[in-house]
C-alpha cells in the first residue's frame, strides 16, 4: 500500500499501555442525543452485483500516481459460502475483529458505548471491551476528535465516530491542522493511525444540516486518505484496512445504505484503501461513481442495456488518492467518461476526478467528460424537492445517450 507521507526524520515508535489492564469506569449519564438521530431507510440494489466482474490485466498507463494494481482480484463473494450481514453489521464485525486482534484499537464518540452508536455500528462492544476502549464522549466534536488524534500520536489506534458527518465540521481544525499534518510537521516523529468515520449523505428528509456530503471539504487536506463504502463486503474490508493503516483515514458511510444486505465470506479479508472496484465491465462508456450513487447507476444501467448500450461501471471507492490505474484502463477502452456523484458540483469529488482524467488521459477521450452532481443548494426538507437536488437514474440514462451519439 502506498504511503502518503514521507517523514523528514526517523520515525519514533511509541508503545501504549494495554487498555485492557485499565480499571473500568462509567461516565456520568448525560442528556439524550435523540434529537440528533435519524431513522434508517432500507435501500437494496435491483440485482446482485458482481463485485469484481471481469477484472482485466493491462499495461501500466502512468507511474507514481497510484498504488500498484494487483495482478488479479478476489472472486465474487456471491458464489462463496459465507454469512449474510447488513452493512452496519459488516462494519461492526470488521471493527470487532480488529479490536480482538489489536488491544490498542479503541472507539470514541457520542453514544458509541452502551447505546451502541446512532446506527448501531458499535452495538454491544462496550459490554465486551469495557468503557475505556469504547468511550462515550460529551457532545464536543472538536474535543474528542483532538483527543483521538493525541491518542494516535502515543501509540493507540482510535476510531472516532461522528454521529453525523456534518457535525465533524466542528472538528475541522483538528482534522486539518493536526490529523493531516502532524506526521510532516513533527519531522516524522509521530504517526497518526486514526480512523474517522460516520454517516453522511442525503437521507430521507433529514434537512440541510443533516444531509451534508463532506468529501469535498476534506479532499484538499494534505496527508488524509478518504474512502467510501457502498456494500457490506467492501464496508468490512475497508474498515479493517483503515484501522491497520499508519495514515489517518476518513471512512464515509451513507445513511441510506446501512440496511443493505449481502453475503460476505466467513474467512478474514482486508481490502486495499487505494483500489477502485469494477462493478460492471462494458465497452461503450465509463461510468465512475461511489457510495449511494452506485445503485442509481446500476438501475440506469439496466435501462441502458435494454437500449443497446454497454456501460462500464466503476465504484471508485478510494476518494483520495484516486485509482487512476483502473480508471485509466477503462478510459483507454471506452473513450467516454460519465461521473455520477452525490457531492456538490462546485469543488466536488467529480471536479477533482475530471481534472485528474483530463490531465492523465486526455488523448484517449473521444468526447468531453460529463459530470452529474447534486445541485449547489442546501438540501430541502420537502421530500419531492430533496429528490430533485440529487442525481436520478433517468438523468444518467439521458447523459449516456448524449455521450454515445
Amino acid at each position: 500500500m502506498a504511503t502518503l507521507f514521507q517523514g523528514v526524520g526517523a520515525s519514533i515508535a511509541f508503545s501504549a499501555s494495554n487498555p485492557l489492564d485499565s480499571k473500568k469506569f462509567l461516565l456520568p449519564s448525560r442528556r439524550s442525543l435523540s434529537e440528533r438521530k435519524a431513522g434508517i431507510f432500507v435501500v437494496r440494489s435491483d440485482a446482485r452485483l458482481n463485485l469484481d466482474a471481469g477484472a482485466r490485466k493491462a499495461e501500466r498507463l502512468i507511474t507514481n500516481a497510484v498504488a500498484t494494481k494487483a495482478d488479479s482480484s478476489a472472486a465474487s463473494t456471491s458464489s462463496k459460502p459465507g454469512h449474510e450481514l447488513l452493512l452496519f453489521e459488516a462494519l461492526r464485525e470488521g471493527l470487532e475483529e480488529e479490536m480482538d486482534r489489536d488491544p490498542t484499537v479503541c472507539v470514541m464518540g457520542e453514544d458509541v458505548g452502551h447505546y451502541g452508536g446512532s446506527y448501531k455500528v458499535t452495538k454491544d462492544l462496550a459490554k465486551k471491551y469495557g468503557d475505556l476502549r469504547v468511550l462515550d464522549t460529551p457532545i464536543a466534536e472538536n474535543s474528542f476528535t483532538g483527543m483521538g488524534i493525541g491518542a494516535a500520536m502515543t501509540g493507540l489506534r482510535p476510531i472516532v465516530e461522528g454521529m453525523n458527518m456534518g457535525f465533524l465540521l466542528l472538528a475541522f481544525n483538528q482534522i486539518s491542522n493536526n490529523c493531516g499534518m502532524l506526521h510532516y510537521t513533527s519531522g516524522g516523529q509521530f504517526k497518526i493511525p486514526i480512523v474517522i468515520r460516520g454517516p453522511g449523505g442525503v437521507g430521507r428528509q433529514l434537512g440541510a444540516e443533516h444531509s451534508q456530503r463532506l468529501e469535498s471539504y476534506f479532499q484538499s487536506i494534505p496527508g488524509i486518505q478518504m474512502v467510501a463504502c457502498s456494500t457490506p463486503y467492501n464496508a468490512k474490508g475497508l474498515m479493517k484496512a483503515a484501522i491497520r493503516s499508519e495514515n489517518p483515514v476518513i471512512l464515509f458511510e451513507h445513511v441510506l445504505l446501512y440496511n443493505l444486505k449481502e453475503r460476505i465470506p466467513d474467512e478474514e479479508y482486508v481490502l486495499s484503501l487505494e483500489e477502485a472496484e469494477m462493478v460492471r465491465p462494458g465497452e461503450h462508456v465509463t461510468i465512475l461513481t461511489y457510495s449511494r450513487m452506485r445503485y442509481h447507476v446500476m438501475q440506469a444501467a439496466k435501462t441502458l442495456v435494454n437500449k443497446g448500450y454497454d456501460p462500464e461501471v466503476i465504484d471508485i471507492r478510494s476518494l483520495k488518492p484516486f485509482d487512476l490505474y483502473t480508471i485509466g484502463n477503462s478510459v483507454k477502452k471506452t473513450h467516454r467518461v460519465l461521473i455520477v456523484e452525490e457531492c456538490m458540483r462546485t469543488g466536488g469529488i467529480g471536479a477533482s476526478l475530471t481534472a485528474a482524467i483530463t490531465e492523465n488521459f486526455h488523448d484517449y477521450l473521444d468526447a468531453p467528460i460529463v459530470c452529474l452532481s447534486s445541485q449547489d443548494v442546501p438540501t430541502p426538507y420537502a421530500g419531492t424537492l430533496e429528490e430533485w437536488t440529487v442525481v436520478q437514474p433517468a438523468q444518467i440514462v439521458t447523459a449516456v445517450e448524449k455521450l454515445c451519439q
